[in-house]
């Protein structure tokens, strides 16, 4: 089961992303943040394989959250989701702190796609 955290200070987007993924096999819906500092207790202590960001939120920006999660639990995918183009992204993006980025209009079905592609477990290749 995939494991997934939405963050976003907008009501309404928090909602349509829990009712597009409500029904979606494979994927549970652990938590739903209104900002940074929320999305970064709820890691701590619902640990999702992919965490859904918005980028601008209040008391703890998306950027900010961003990089305490990966410092508490590196594993975790951040999907930065965002309907600004910001160029503090990118040095992120290098940095791994984010691990892709995807804007608010993107079709579901692609947003989906997304996260479930970020939810699949690295293979590991044996050693010879």
């Amino acid at each position: 089961m995939l494991r997934i955290l939405v963050a976003d200070d907008h009501e309404l987007t928090r909602f349509s992303l829990k009712a597009a993924l409500r029904n979606q096999p494979g994927i549970e819906l652990v938590g739903l943040a209104v900002n940074g500092s929320e999305a970064v207790e709820m890691v701590q202590r619902y640990r999702p394989d992919v965490v859904i960001l918005d980028l601008q939120m209040p008391v703890m920006d998306g950027m900010s959250a961003a990089s305490e999660i990966k410092r508490q639990v590196p594993h975790v995918q951040i999907l930065a989701y965002s309907s600004l183009e910001d160029p503090k992204v990118e040095p992120l993006l290098r940095e791994a702190t984010i691990t892709e980025l995807c804007r608010k209009d993107t079709p579901t079905a692609d947003l989906i796609a997304k996260v479930r592609q970020l939810g699949l477990p690295l293979v590991e290749y044996p050693v010879f």
